[in-house]
């Protein structure tokens, strides 16, 4: 709390007395200011109302942008959900196109092993006819080794024996070489047969895999389409809760703009009665007024911020202290309960008209209060208690909302505390 200047202390005791002359000089229109509080406490309790719905968010307001946030929250995830659903179908595809064309390799591979088969298995059939053809001449003409040794008997000298054994040996190669390419087409043909059977394999292998695929793909397919259909649903509810909370709004701005219309005609009439009143504090603003909650502290201060729904640059038109539930709200200075009252959004009201200070109307408001012990047209002084802290209205703990008024407009408390 900031310290009361002696030399304040005095001239507020001073403008004390001129205030409560003043009031009496308007005592004998008092019925007729109580008749202008009464039609002032019956609109801004609407004002509250729709000004809270545009600064706090109404139960209106909040459940039509509360279901505007989740759709567009919901909005969010669907679409990832999409298109991760189609990245996923996406890499299926190209994992599909490359089993096809796997497939189609194998698929080559094993008709080009059938084909080299079919080649094999004809070329020993005519290796096979070959060899028979060739030992049946060579053992129609007789036995080649009695043949040899018949020609070894005649030969007349040294070179006949040997032309004659070479050319038994050639006889014999070529036997030898006939059974030797038979063979060798047999090995031939055995490996072809095992690379069939190894492209057969392949093929078998790559058609499972291909079709798992296909059955993946599908339901990769399916899952996208689902997710298509829950984009477009949300973007449906989407828009639908926009409207509702674009309509909301609307309504909401128009009450404002007639509520507030009607609040300051009330405000000129009540300025009119306080032209009446005389004197008035002149001097330092500073500590002017005192600490308005016992033991509280600025939680929250007067200034402008961005609403958190609206989204728009807006003023907070008062200073927030907080301490706990209960704790007594004391009067900031000397004046006059003017209004009290429920409102929907501040709770529990007080207005207190403190008098001209510097030539200025000042009044003080406090919320959302448990309650209040003071009535309208009493006096009350300095420190009184006027009543204690609670969580009434659109409040989410207990707390002061305290608001100065300026010739009716809203301005920084700590100027005057």
């Amino acid at each position: 709390m900031r310290p009361f200047p002696r030399t304040a202390r005095r001239r507020v005791a001073a403008a004390g007395v001129a205030t409560t002359l003043a009031f009496g000089v308007v005592s004998v229109p008092w019925a007729h200011a109580d008749d202008i509080h009464d039609r002032q406490k019956r609109v801004e309790n609407k004002i509250e109302g729709a000004d809270h719905a545009l600064e706090h968010s109404s139960d209106r307001l909040r459940r039509a942008y509360g279901a505007l946030q989740a759709a567009q929250a919901e909005l969010g995830e669907a679409r990832a959900h999409l298109e991760q659903t189609l990245a996923r179908l996406g890499e299926a595809r190209e994992r599909n196109q490359e089993l096809r064309e796997k497939l189609a390799i194998a698929q080559a591979r094993l008709e080009q092993a059938q084909a080299d088969l079919v080649a094999g298995r004809a070329d020993l059939e005519l290796q096979r006819e070959a060899v028979t053809d060739m030992v049946t001449s060579i053992y129609q003409e007789g036995d080649p080794q009695l043949q040899a040794f018949s020609s070894m008997l005649q030969a007349e000298d040294q070179a006949d024996l040997t032309w004659t054994q070479e050319g038994q040996s050639v006889m014999v190669g070529r036997e030898t070489q006939a059974y030797d390419e038979l063979r060798a087409a047999e090995v031939l043909l055995e490996v072809r047969e095992d690379q069939l059977a190894a492209a057969e394999k392949e093929v078998a292998e790559q058609q499972v895999e291909a079709a798992e695929q296909v059955v993946v793909m599908q339901d990769l397919a399916g899952q996208a389409r689902a997710a298509r259909a829950d984009v477009r649903e949300v973007v449906d509810r989407k828009r639908d809760a926009k409207a509702v909370a674009q309509r909301a709004k609307a309504r909401d701005l128009a009450q404002l703009r007639k509520l507030k219309e009607q609040e300051q005609r009330i405000k000129e009439k009540i300025a009119r009665l306080a032209a009446r009143t005389s004197g008035g504090y002149r001097g330092s603003a500073d500590g002017f007024l005192a600490w308005p909650m016992q033991g509280g502290y600025v939680t929250s201060p007067f200034g402008f911020r961005t609403h958190p729904i609206y989204g728009y640059y807006g003023l907070h038109n008062g200073t927030d202290f907080g301490g706990g539930c209960g704790v007594p709200l004391l009067a900031a200075s000397s004046g006059t309960v003017v209004a009290k009252y429920y409102s929907s959004s501040y709770g529990n009201r007080l207005f207190v008209y403190l008098g001209k200070v510097n030539g200025v109307n000042l009044s003080a408001v406090y919320n959302h209060a448990s309650g209040y012990g003071v009535n309208v047209g009493q006096r009350v002084s300095r420190g009184q208690v006027l009543g204690y802290s609670g969580n009434t209205g659109w409040s989410t703990a207990c707390h002061l909302h305290f608001t100065v008024l300026a010739n009716g407009r809203p301005v920084n408390p700590m100027t005057y505390l």
